[in-house]
């Protein structure tokens, strides 16, 4: 299995709308691409302020390397990242295998 976590950092001007709406899309693309185990994801509630203003954490597990590699360029991840781009300050893209 691998995991594949992303830290979010959204643009100051990003409604909570536009947020909401990345983060559904971030849980729907599980049902739209074979191979994703899980989708979830998390606002940051520290109170180290370590963050760096990074607010959200997406946490995506695949059953191998394969399926990563297959979600990567596949269309629904294009539009997901289409979506995101425009409200994201920043993202921390790091992925492990278990």
């Amino acid at each position: 299995m691998i995991r594949h976590v992303l830290f979010i950092k959204y643009k100051e001007q990003a409604s909570e709308t536009d947020i909401a709406t990345s983060l559904a899309n971030f849980e729907a693309i599980k049902s739209k691409i074979d191979g994703i185990e899980s989708v979830e994801w998390g606002l940051n509630i520290s109170s180290e302020g370590r963050n760096k203003d990074y607010s959200h954490c997406v946490f995506m597990t695949f059953v191998d390397e394969a399926a990563l590699h297959h979600y990567l360029p596949h269309p629904e991840h294009e539009a997901l990242k289409a979506q995101l781009g425009p409200i994201m300050e920043d993202i921390i893209v790091f992925d492990y295998a278990l």
